[in-house]
């Protein structure tokens, strides 16, 4: 992949993830039932999530992260789908082709 369509989609996550603007949030049924205060810290937690490092971002694209609340380790993760979401998009860089969709859980759902 091109490193300038690879910071295109870094840079479309990271906006999205801060944002929770310009895709769907999902969260699991784990994170519905943490208390009201521990599922605001974690969604804070994601929104400045900023722990990128090669073990969980080989591509470069700020597509996924871990962070731990209440301890309870959760990950979020994000897929880039076609406006249809029934398949990934022709092109993720492209927010005209694309929609995103962050999800976040607790590991143990994974």
């Amino acid at each position: 992949m091109m490193p300038a369509h690879r910071d295109r989609i870094r840079i479309l996550n990271d906006d999205f993830r801060r944002s929770f603007s310009g895709g769907t949030v999902l969260v699991t049924s784990g994170i519905r039932a943490l208390p009201d205060a521990e599922r605001a810290e974690l969604l804070h937690a994601v929104r400045s999530f900023t722990g990128f490092d090669r073990g969980n971002d080989p591509y470069g694209e700020h597509d996924f992260g871990s962070v731990e609340i209440a301890g309870q380790r959760c990950f979020w993760k994000i897929d880039a789908y076609d406006l249809t979401l029934t398949e990934a998009s022709p092109d993720p860089a492209d927010p005209r082709v694309t929609r995103r969709v962050l999800t976040i859980m607790l590991a143990s759902e994974y």
